[in-house]
């Protein structure tokens, strides 16, 4: 999709009613509950922001930013992902959250980003997050600079994410579940999986 098409659908992406959990639950595995709101808090979960980031490339096709995760003893460890992180006691809301750790893992600049909307939080067991995405853009390209969070940056093209061909499955093994198939987006021999295939599926559902 050209860029100038995808900022020209801003006020309608605005006001369409979000999928929800129902988007949400398309690429969630089997295993995965939905928890309620009351299940939610009685768990106390640690909040946290994720900013879905849109672009045009060097062919001013509308991409889109993810991070792979720099490898580490712990849950997430070299996964795919949004930017993104817990909210810390200087952010004033878990939007400047976002910016702000959008900033520190990738270097594009908050002031640069046009947040488009707040979409559905995702609460996330193994870690015990509560993490609320962003959709938002910028009109050109931006030089990342990483740090130590993140390993690399993966850069997928809109039309692909739109593209019904690029969902399968795969069989995984974590930390806590074993021999599972599991929903996915393969883009570019990229699998994506898990919370982060849950909020790209209802940022798919609301760009359709």
């Amino acid at each position: 999709m050209n860029f100038k098409d995808f900022t020209d659908k801003i006020d309608e992406i605005k006001s369409t009613k979000l999928g929800g959990l129902e988007a949400q639950f398309i690429m969630a595995p089997k295993l995965r509950l939905k928890f309620d709101k009351e299940k939610i808090a009685a768990s106390n979960p640690r909040k946290a922001a994720v900013l879905a980031l849109f672009y045009p490339n060097d062919k001013n096709q509308t991409t889109l930013l993810l991070t792979q995760r720099a490898s580490y003893k712990g849950t997430h460890s070299a996964q795919i992902s949004f930017p993104g992180g817990k909210i810390e006691k200087r952010d004033v809301n878990l939007e400047e959250t976002a910016l702000r750790e959008t900033w520190e893992e990738v270097g594009v600049r908050s002031t640069s980003v046009e947040i488009i909307r707040e979409l559905t939080d995702v609460y996330i067991p193994p870690s015990n997050f509560l993490a609320t995405p962003f959709i938002g853009y910028v009109t050109e390209r931006p030089s990342f600079i990483l740090n130590h969070e993140v390993a690399n940056t993966i850069e997928i093209l809109l039309t692909d994410l739109l593209d019904d061909r690029h969902l399968t499955s795969v069989n995984l093994s974590t930390s806590y579940m074993k021999n599972i198939d599991v929903p996915c987006f393969k883009i570019d021999n990229h699998i994506i999986w898990g919370a982060t295939g849950m909020m790209l599926s209802e940022i798919k559902e609301l760009l359709k």
